[in-house]
């Protein structure tokens, strides 16, 4: 069981690193990708908009700013990692 979830937990950050890459082109995605876009959004949508709310994006440069919520979700993620 404790591979199961680690396994789960490694899966996750890597999703959630194509998740972050492919928001910007969701629109373009097609057939399978689209699919499995969709499946993480739902799974992540929800934990980033709670986590937006205590994790403001950080200004990193003129108009630029990070979306931080992703760092704290990586972080809790690793850490999860790390305990199990």
């Amino acid at each position: 069981m404790k591979w199961l979830l680690y396994i789960l937990a490694n899966a996750l950050i890597v999703a959630l690193f194509l998740y972050s890459k492919l928001t910007p082109h969701k629109a373009k995605l097609t057939g399978k990708c689209q699919v499995a876009f969709q499946f993480f959004e739902r799974i992540f949508r929800p934990m980033l908009n709670l986590l937006q709310k205590i994790a403001k994006p950080a200004q990193v440069g003129s108009g630029i700013a990070v979306d931080m919520s992703q760092v704290v979700l990586l972080i809790i993620l690793l850490i999860l990692v790390k305990i199990l």
